[in-house]
Order: structure tokens, then sequence, then C-alpha cells
């Protein structure tokens, strides 16, 4: 029995509307917009082989959000000790004067690096992705305690970066010698 063409159909426009913000979470995981694309993959990939029960209950993109965090916990557990990130290329001076938005968005994406992977995923999802504490615990499958004790950690964590770093430090230090 194959599957049914037109919910081939509804994955691939579902698919197509959510693949960016999905990579976009996937990229404040992990900080490589190549690596986000393999996580947002293989989130897709299980959201395709889910997508028949999916579309008759509902709950697409919470199921393809999970997924895609799913993927990028699996992937920080399955790196080989002999392999090494490349270190990240530094980008061209630009002539134009950068904004303070830009360093601040260059700190705190440093500072999330620094962040062991649980606090930063429950960062990302519960600031960025805007989720309360019971779609973030569903999302990690762990319990709402978890979420509110590591997002806790978490955010002490930021605050002591930030309190005891000048931003322009903290984005140095981040360069190369993040965990991304």
């Amino acid at each position: 029995m194959g599957r049914d063409p037109a919910d081939d159909a509804a994955f691939t426009e579902f698919a197509a509307a959510a693949r960016s913000r999905l990579r976009s979470t996937a990229y404040l995981l992990c900080g490589d917009w190549d690596r986000a694309s393999d996580h947002v993959q293989e989130g897709l990939l299980r959201v395709y082989v889910a997508w028949p029960r999916l579309a008759r209950r509902g709950g697409e993109i919470a199921y393809a959000r999970k997924a895609v965090v799913s993927a990028f916990l699996d992937a920080s557990r399955k790196r080989s000790s002999s392999e090494r990130p490349e270190p990240a290329l530094r980008d061209r001076a630009s002539e134009e004067d950068l904004a303070s938005a830009v360093a601040d968005r260059a700190a705190l994406l440093s500072a999330l690096g620094r962040l062991p992977r649980r606090q930063r995923a429950c960062v990302v999802l519960r600031f960025f992705e805007e989720l309360d504490v019971r779609e973030t615990a569903a999302a990690l499958g762990c319990s709402e305690g978890t979420v509110k004790s590591q997002t806790s950690r978490a955010l002490a964590s930021l605050r002591a970066m930030f309190e005891n770093d000048v931003r322009d430090e903290l984005v140095v230090a981040g360069e190369g010698s993040t965990t991304w």
C-alpha cells in the first residue's frame, strides 16, 4: 500500500512553508547555517514518516520543531571523539558602521554558544520560538521542572556573561572558541 499523493503534496507544501523558521531555530541551536540545514532536513524526514498521522491529528509545526531539536541533540551525541569542528570563517569587515543591534546579536549568539546544549535548547525554544514551559518540555521530551531549572540556569549564565564581560570581549572570545 503506497502513500496517498495528496499527503505528499500537503507535506511538500508544509515543508516549504516551515523550512525557513525551522532553519532559524536550528541555527540558534547549533550556530552554523549548514548544520542547521542538516538538522532541518533530518527533522523533516521524521515529519514525513509521521505525516499521515500528523495530518489527521494536527500539530504539524510542533512535531516538526520537536523533530529538529531532537535531530540537533542526537547529532551532538553521535559526534565521534575524533571529529573536530572547523573554526568559523571570519567575515570581511564592512565599510559601514555596524549598528549596536548587530553587536548585541553577535554577543548573544556567542553567549548562547557557551551554554550547554540542553540549556541552549531551552532558551531558544522559550524565548525565540516563544513556547511555554509545557510546550518546551514536550519538544525536549523532559519534565516541565527540567525546563524551568535548565532555563533558570541558562539565564543566570547569560546574565553573568554579560555582566562580567564587555560586549566586544564576549564576541571576540566567542569566535573560534565556541562549541558551535
